[in-house]
């Protein structure tokens, strides 16, 4: 079992090993595991450095996006690219542990896209990210989204080189997400409320949902949505666009604008 997350197996190859933990309850296992768990997440953050350098450099807003299966992450960004055509490039790097099926939707709706299958694997790492990133080559001034394998524990540990954090969380899920799941509204930078049209029609209590998120993490911006009928896309895009305006004035040479 992984020291840092609980999978049954991970394959953290940016440095070309792979490792695999077992489930083991051995006399002093504990401090060697924690020693792992520090190894693992040092390796991780130095390359993250490494892809948040690079993307900077380029003027290209980085957003990792995260939330449990089914809080329509993929829906979102069909919506988000469908809002910013014309006004801005946008790449989707996707994260499932089978299939294609998330890229091959995000190519349909007319974004570039490269998926990554993790097999057993529940999350995405900065490895994983910079082979991507090598494959995908995003331009000079666009927009990146990384949409991460649905879970709620582990992406909140791994840096994946972003610069924005957003969990999405839907009104189909239990109010009490933040206080059961703190890390991840914790290291959240944006939380959104997605599936409002359906408010009446679940019991989900969105001013309760709020105060618990308020109180892991007050500094959270908060936006509510629905992605399928369009309700708080244009403000989401707008945010989306002011962000990386300031990306892109960090790094010379790059237009105010992108196209």
């Amino acid at each position: 079992m992984c020291a840092t997350c609980g999978c049954s197996t991970h394959s953290h190859d940016g440095d070309g090993a792979a490792h695999d933990h077992e489930h083991r309850r051995e006399s002093g296992a504990g401090p060697r595991l924690i020693e792992l768990e520090r190894d693992v997440l040092a390796r991780n953050d130095h390359l993250a450095a490494h892809n948040r350098a690079w993307l900077t450099s380029r003027g290209v807003l980085a957003v990792n996006l995260m939330s449990s299966p089914g809080a329509g992450k993929t829906t979102l960004l069909e919506a988000t690219i469908a809002h910013l055509a014309g006004k801005a490039a946008l790449a989707v790097i996707e994260g499932d542990q089978a299939t294609t099926h998330d890229a091959d939707r995000i190519r349909a709706a007319g974004a570039r896209a490269i998926q990554i299958n993790t097999d057993r694997t529940c999350h995405l790492d900065a490895a994983m990210v910079e082979r991507a990133l090598d494959q995908l080559d995003p331009e000079a001034g666009s927009l990146l989204v990384i949409e991460n394998v649905g879970n709620l524990v582990c992406p909140a540990l791994f840096d994946l080189g972003e610069h924005i954090r957003v969990v999405v969380a839907s009104v189909t899920e239990g109010d009490d997400k933040p206080a059961k799941y703190p890390h991840m509204f914790r290291a959240a930078d944006v939380l959104m409320f997605n599936k409002i049209d359906l408010l009446p029609y679940v019991p989900f209590d969105i001013a309760r949902c709020r105060e618990l998120a308020r109180q892991v993490n007050p500094r959270l911006r908060i936006l509510e949505m629905s992605a399928l009928s369009g309700d708080g896309i244009p403000e989401w895009c707008a945010w989306l666009l002011a962000r990386a305006e300031a990306v892109r004035s960090q790094s010379p040479g790059q237009p105010a604008t992108a196209a």
